[in-house]
């Protein structure tokens, strides 16, 4: 499955009002499904946080809606072996009027392994930098640890800032904290920062030095409204111009509403469930005689046997969605044809793992789960729930709003968790370096693998494929590590979203593989 769509060719109009001879931008109100954790764009790898510094800030290179690199604050660059080198782009101002130049990427790179008490660090998109240069005001040089095959699409995800905005007496500069309250929160990008009421609203407003296609928008308010009923209301109210993740139940009645549109884009999220494997039970695990069950593998593949992925994405998506038996679609880069299918859920073949295993009367243990993240993320965790206590695994589940959630996945606080990750460079590479190799928050891997799950010898693959430029072996590689994952029963992957917006009839937004929300390329229509 290639992850294209139709293409809706919209001419951008400005909304006007004519008055005084000047025409009269419209401001846009987006209803998001989360609200961002930080307003600090090296904090947390989450999307939510991503499109919003996308919206104020700039990346060197950017991807555009398929995931593929297209130029950013540079505009060329070139590789000669482990050398990078970056040319700029030329009078290119911060919001604050300051010039951008190269200091400006060396500061920003610098920076992020030094944030501290990231949930899902950025540096992982680094993880394969050695040295950053600027050889002069508009050209920079990135020295990698071997061949860097995707550095181009890691370097997208991380957002420039400004080094005179975003120094101070932290080691990391200004801290998340003061980051948060609008301090040093200084980029390129076409819109810049106003405000933000925790809970309420985020308000941003037209970057007036900003170098590229002025957007259709003055200001731009982004409102967390986390249930989605309360999204739609909201959009047939009027109060906001296009939503986020409409109920998947009233996908039909929202497409034959003539004031709306809706917009379907297939995604690179697969939703996943982590299960901690450590020597020790985990938190929420009871029954297991002082063993941790989840260590062994035939426990976990009981698990995942027991999960019929087909009835979640019927029943519970109303086929909004793909079963997933792998962590990227196949025909996905670094994807394998063998883990095109699920298998079929198998409750007997599950009970008699677990008998095998030594607990053939079951176990007790916890799931948790975002409530509000992810589309109808807290239902399939009770179906995983009931799918589970089937095969005799009673399982207690833990939901709660997003930012709580994350706090507590990464203090290890639940036996296993429910989650989503987006593979943004579109190869397997992505998921595999963040989910599954062995956490190492010093080489910039495993960032967001809160499960303890390692496989040295899968770890020894990916690590290889990363430097691997040719193609064809890089996607052999990753097929195989990827295999070993899936073998392991490491991760168990549930579905792949598909991102769906609903929006005022006078709106076109095409959507992005990636799910990001972007202010910036939505246009208002005849």
């Amino acid at each position: 499955m290639k992850l294209l769509r139709r293409t809706v060719v919209a001419s951008a109009l400005a909304a006007s009002l004519a008055f005084t001879g000047m025409a009269q931008a419209r401001d846009l109100v987006i209803g998001l499904r989360s609200e961002p954790s930080s307003m600090d764009p090296q904090f947390h790898s989450l999307t939510p946080n991503t499109q919003l510094s996308e919206t104020m800030f700039d990346p060197l290179i950017r991807t555009d809606k398929n995931a593929l690199p297209v130029p950013g604050l540079a505009e060329s660059w070139k590789v000669d072996g482990d050398v990078w080198t970056f040319k700029l782009r030329k009078d290119v101002k911060f919001s604050d009027g300051t010039p951008f130049t190269a200091d400006d990427v060396v500061f920003t790179y610098d920076r992020v392994p030094k944030v501290p008490n990231s949930p899902s660090s950025y540096a992982l998109y680094l993880s394969t930098v050695d040295t950053v240069e600027a050889v002069d005001p508009h050209t920079v040089r990135i020295k990698t640890k071997g061949p860097s095959p995707v550095l181009l699409a890691n370097l997208s995800l991380v957002p420039i800032m400004s080094k005179a905005a975003a120094s101070g007496d932290a080691p990391e500069g200004k801290t998340t904290v003061e980051l948060n309250r609008g301090d040093g929160l200084v980029g390129t990008g076409p819109y810049k920062f106003v405000s933000w009421k925790r809970g309420a609203e985020i308000v941003l407003e037209r970057n007036e030095h900003f170098w590229g296609d002025k957007p259709d928008w003055d200001k731009v308010t982004y409102r967390p409204i986390s249930n989605s009923a309360a999204r739609v209301a909201a959009l047939l109210a009027g109060d906001v111009d296009i939503i986020e993740d409409p109920p998947t139940d009233d996908l039909t009645r929202l497409k034959n509403d003539k004031k709306l549109h809706i917009q379907e884009t297939p995604s690179v999220r697969v939703i996943y469930i982590a299960m901690n494997q450590g020597s020790e039970p985990p938190p929420g695990m009871d029954g297991t005689g002082g063993k941790n069950p989840l260590a062994d593998k035939r426990v976990r593949e009981a698990l995942s046997l027991a999960i019929d992925r087909k009835a979640i994405v019927e029943r519970i998506m109303d086929g909004v969605g793909l079963p997933a038996a792998n962590l990227l679609p196949y025909p996905a880069f670094g994807t394998s044809e063998k883990y095109s299918k699920v298998t079929p859920a198998d409750a007997e073949k599950a009970k008699k793992l677990l008998a095998d295993a030594g607990y053939a009367d079951g176990f007790t243990l916890s799931l948790g789960s975002p409530d509000g993240r992810y589309t109808n993320d807290k239902r399939i965790a009770q179906v995983v729930a009931s799918m589970w206590a089937r095969i005799g695994v009673k399982t207690n589940v833990e939901t709660m709003a997003p930012p709580v959630f994350f706090k507590q996945r990464n203090a290890y606080a639940f036996s296993t968790y429910l989650a989503g990750w987006s593979a943004s460079s579109g190869e397997m590479l992505n998921p595999l370096t963040s989910l599954v190799v062995t956490k190492n928050p010093e080489a910039g891997v495993g960032t967001t693998n809160w499960s303890k799950y390692s496989n040295p010898d899968m770890d020894k693959l990916v690590m290889e494929a990363s430097k691997t430029l040719d193609d064809d072996k890089r996607s052999k590689m990753l097929q195989d590590a990827s295999a070993m994952a899936m073998e392991d029963y490491g991760i168990l992957p549930i579905q792949f979203e598909l991102s769906v917006w609903a929006m005022k009839k006078d709106m076109r937004y095409e959507g992005r593989v990636d799910q990001m929300t972007l202010a910036q390329d939505m246009k208002l229509v005849k």
